[in-house]
């Protein structure tokens, strides 16, 4: 367990039984009804968990969630309990905890990243030049990388176990896993949050170009939005100065999410090679990793300025 300075890269709770760590998020058990979501400081890039964590980073997404969870609470339910995540745990554990965590209700998870684009960027970009589509949707002739989309679109993945990468699925596979009526809700709650999400935010001069949800079911059946929401690992989020002549370069716009680490993990050579995006991860110099906290920090204040 690493905690010198309020730095977590790993918690370690023994007063709780550990369900699952994923890539940032260790989760533990509360009865049998609910959960202690703590979010570390580690940093996942292409699937990959880094070595080196990102100091304050995991305070700052769970406080940017609970943000955007109270904002959007007029348009779906969330999992969150309303109590303390400090009451759950002992004393000696509450530094663990504190400010970084979040108590909520346990609920069967649905088996679909459901990601929304409003922006061509990362895989999509990618998969346009290909296709002219993304995940089966066609897309308008002539978009450029970061071009916005005439409407946001609904593109999922299949949830990857951790270390492998998610895969994007069209929409009829999610019918194939959910079933027609809950595939269409879930179409339609995702892009409303997005679109709410995103004019906010434009307010604030950040472009949220895509974003990920993830949703579950209560014990009364009820789609309830889960995990993180719009936070700057789930999402990309651009600061609107810089956009335009990025876009007329072709080239990723300047960014406050993990593109920043991706665009120096691509670049990094070792021995003479690239990186292949297999663990274990190239070492983050101390520059990489200041610049990364500082884009968080600059994101969550922009946000609720």
């Amino acid at each position: 367990m690493t905690t010198t300075h309020s730095v977590l890269h790993t918690s370690a709770l023994t007063s709780l039984p550990l369900l699952a760590r994923g890539k940032v998020r260790d989760n533990y058990a509360v009865g049998q009804d609910r959960l202690l979501m703590v979010a570390s400081d580690r940093l996942s890039a292409f699937d990959v968990i880094l070595g080196e964590p990102i100091p304050g980073k995991g305070a700052l997404l769970t406080q940017m969630a609970l943000f955007w969870f109270d904002k959007l609470g007029h348009i779906c339910s969330n999992h969150l309990t309303g109590e303390a995540p400090e009451s759950v745990v002992t004393p000696a554990e509450i530094p663990q905890v504190a400010g970084r965590s979040m108590l909520v209700r346990r609920l069967k998870p649905i088996p679909v990243e459901a990601v929304v684009r409003g922006y061509l960027a990362g895989s999509g970009w990618a998969e346009y030049q290909q296709s002219q589509s993304v995940c089966g949707v066609p897309l308008p002739a002539g978009l450029k990388n970061a071009s916005k989309l005439p409407e946001p679109i609904f593109t999922p993945a299949a949830k990857a176990q951790v270390g492998e990468h998610d895969e994007n699925i069209s929409y009829e596979q999610v019918v194939g896993i959910v079933g027609p009526e809950l595939a269409a809700q879930i179409r339609k709650l995702s892009i409303e949050i997005y679109e709410t999400a995103a004019a906010f935010a434009l307010t604030k001069g950040i472009i949220i170009a895509d974003t990920k949800f993830e949703f579950g079911l209560d014990e009364h059946g009820t789609l309830t939005l889960m995990d993180e929401v719009l936070t700057p690992d789930s999402s990309r989020y651009w600061p609107i100065e810089g956009y335009e002549a990025a876009l007329a370069l072709g080239a990723n716009p300047p960014s406050y999410d993990k593109q920043f680490v991706r665009d120096w993990l691509e670049a990094v050579r070792i021995n003479g090679k690239p990186w292949d995006k297999t663990p274990p991860s190239p070492h983050l110099p101390p520059d990489v990793i200041a610049r990364t906290a500082a884009k968080y920090q600059e994101a969550m204040a922009r946000l609720t300025a």
